[in-house]
């Protein structure tokens, strides 16, 4: 793999990485059928943790012989993540309305539809 492509991949990677600190401060979690209706706390408590497994399967899988499954998977998710949050602009508890939040989800989607195109053509 060319490394200006594992490096494309890896940028839009850390914007998720990103979104996901930013989802955290924006309370995110409010935008959850499962989540929306418990106290703050103990849905920011099981949103934050949830993501340690995610994290370990993400980079585990990252470093093993399905690396380029795991591209695929993860661009097409960046892309869809990215459309939800269009979707949900307009929701009451979406606090991504300011450009910084908006600016790391929509390139993040960009940038997974850039590298998603990159390896088809490979």
């Amino acid at each position: 793999m060319p490394d200006l492509l594992l490096v494309l991949f890896l940028f839009n990677l850390s914007l998720f990485l990103l979104h996901e600190m930013d989802a955290i401060r924006r309370s995110e979690w409010r935008l959850f059928i499962v989540l929306k209706d418990m106290e703050d706390d103990k849905a920011f408590k099981y949103f934050t943790w949830i993501h340690l497994p995610l994290y370990t399967v993400i980079l585990s899988l990252l470093f093993s012989s399905y690396q380029s499954i795991t591209f695929w998977v993860l661009d097409i998710f960046f892309i869809i993540h990215t459309v939800l949050h269009v979707f949900f602009e307009k929701h009451p508890r979406n606090e991504f309305k300011n450009s910084f939040s908006r600016s790391i989800i929509y390139f993040m989607g960009l940038g997974a539809t850039i590298h998603l195109i990159w390896l088809a053509l490979q």
